[in-house]
C-alpha cells in the first residue's frame, strides 16, 4: 500500500479530464447499463460421495504391510501448531496403483495426466455373485450387461467393481479373508476383462472396493497386468460404491504426486 503523501501527489498531478472526455465516459457508462450482465453459473443440484476409507491403524492392509503410523512430533502448546509423522506403505487404505507398481519403467504416480484423474464414472454391480462366491469376479459378460441395461461406456471412464466387501470391515478379518496358507480371497475383476475394458471401452482407469483389482485366487494377477500395463492406473479399497449410480456420476481422483511413487493414498470423490 502507498503511503498516503505519494497517493494525494498522484491524484494532484493526474491530468483532469475536459468536458468532451466527461460527456463520452458518461455515454460509456450508460451504454455498458443496457448491456446484460453474464448470467451466473447454475449450482450443481447433485452431491458428493466420499469413497475414501480414513486411514487408520485399525483398517486392514495386504498381509505383510505395516499398518499406518501416526506419531505427534509438534504441538500446539509448544509452537503453536500441532503436526504428525506419518508411516505407511504406499499402498495402504483407499489408494492409487500407478502402472509401475507392476510393470517396471512404466509411469509413476507424478506422470499420471491430471486429465485422466477426474472421469465419468461406471460402477459394476457384482455384490450378489460377491455374496455367494468370495472369488467371484467381473466378467465380459458382466460388462455387456450393463451395457444393455445402461448404455455405452462413456469414453475414457473409470470403472469400479462394487462387490459390498466393506460391510466386512467390522471384522477386518473377514474383509481379508485368509485361507490356510495365509493368501485372501475377495472379489475382482478377471484379466480378460481388464483388457476388454482397455481396448474395447477405452477407460481411463478402474477400481474396487477390495484389496486387490484380482480376486484372491488369481495367482498370476491377470487384471493388475492388463490394466497397469496398457498405461492406465488403479484404485483399490474404494468406500461407498453402494451410495452412487451405476452411471451419470464424475470421478475425482485426489492422486499423490511424488516423484518415482508407485502408488499411494488418495482422496476420492464421486459427483452425482
Amino acid at each position: 500500500m502507498c503511503a498516503p503523501e505519494i497517493v494525494r501527489h498522484v491524484h494532484e498531478a493526474a491530468p483532469r479530464p475536459n468536458r468532451r472526455a466527461l460527456f463520452g465516459l458518461a455515454g460509456l457508462a450508460a451504454a455498458a447499463a443496457v448491456v446484460p450482465a453474464p448470467a451466473a453459473a447454475a449450482p450443481r443440484t447433485g452431491g458428493v460421495v466420499d469413497l475414501t476409507h480414513t486411514l487408520t491403524p485399525e483398517l486392514p492392509v495386504w498381509p505383510g504391510n505395516p499398518p499406518i503410523t501416526m506419531v505427534p512430533v509438534a504441538w500446539h502448546a509448544s509452537g503453536g501448531f500441532g503436526q504428525l509423522a506419518l508411516g505407511y506403505w504406499e499402498h495402504t487404505g483407499t489408494h492409487l496403483d500407478a502402472p509401475v507398481h507392476r510393470i517396471p519403467g512404466a509411469a509413476t504416480t507424478d506422470a499420471l495426466a491430471a486429465t485422466d484423474l477426474v472421469a465419468p464414472l461406471v460402477v459394476l454391480d457384482i455384490s450378489a455373485k460377491a455374496a455367494a462366491d468370495a472369488d467371484a469376479v467381473v466378467t465380459v459378460a458382466d460388462i455387456d450387461t450393463w451395457r444393455a441395461t445402461h448404455g455405452e461406456i462413456p469414453e475414457r471412464a473409470f470403472v469400479a467393481l462394487y462387490s459390498g466387501w466393506e460391510h466386512r470391515l467390522a471384522d477386518p478379518a473377514t474383509f481379508l479373508n485368509l485361507d490356510g496358507r495365509g493368501r485372501p480371497h475377495a472379489p475382482g475383476f478377471s484379466g480378460e476383462a481388464v483388457e476388454y475394458l482397455v481396448t474395447q471401452c477405452d477407460i481411463v482407469g478402474a477400481g474396487v472396493d477390495t484389496l486387490s483389482l484380482d480376486c484372491g485366487a488369481d495367482p498370476d494377477y491377470g487384471a493388475h497386468t492388463a490394466l497397469l500395463g496398457a498405461g492406465r492406473y488403479g484404485v483399490e479399497m474404494l468406500a461407498a460404491l453402494g451410495s452412487v449410480p451405476p452411471s451419470g456420476a464424475t470421478v475425482v481422483v485426489g492422486a499423490p504426486k511424488h516423484v518415482g511413487g508407485t502408488g499411494g493414498p488418495c482422496r476420492v470423490l464421486a459427483l452425482t
